[in-house]
């Protein structure tokens, strides 16, 4: 499992973790997918709608997904996963990141350590929910 992206993408998914910081940050991540292989081509910063303490919880409204899938459908591409930050937190996932998480997506998490970026890692939920698998990033200039 790999997940490509390009350094200019990766830098937007810092700028906007360390923008939003002591919030955490979402977005989604649009592409194309070959097997175990995702190529992101472009992000969509989503607003994080969580009702209770955005330091430590994301959510994407299901009609901002909605829409988002949409229009990446009309170009041929697919969402190929979600990226968050961790505020003062390591860049592994939470159990309520596994409890929101969908099989076969690509989550990007980034530690932002008193606002700056610290460690970014990719993460794949497996099939059967029971834990996730960490993703290799490979950066492309």
């Amino acid at each position: 499992m790999t997940i490509h992206l390009s350094d200019v993408l990766l830098r937007d998914i810092h700028t906007h973790a360390e923008r939003d910081y002591p919030h955490e940050c979402c977005g989604v991540m649009v592409g194309s997918a070959k097997g175990d292989e995702k190529t992101v081509l472009s992000l969509v910063q989503a607003t994080n709608v969580h009702e209770d303490g955005h330091e430590r919880r994301y959510l994407i409204s299901p009609n901002q997904l909605l829409e988002i899938d949409i229009s990446a459908r009309s170009k041929g591409e697919t969402i190929v996963g979600i990226y968050h930050s961790h505020p003062n937190h390591p860049a592994i996932p939470s159990g309520y990141d596994q409890d929101w998480a969908w099989p076969w997506y690509s989550y990007i998490i980034v530690s932002v350590m008193d606002g700056k970026t610290a460690n970014t890692t990719s993460w794949v939920l497996q099939d059967d929910r029971s834990k996730f698998d960490a993703e290799e990033i490979k950066i492309q200039a």
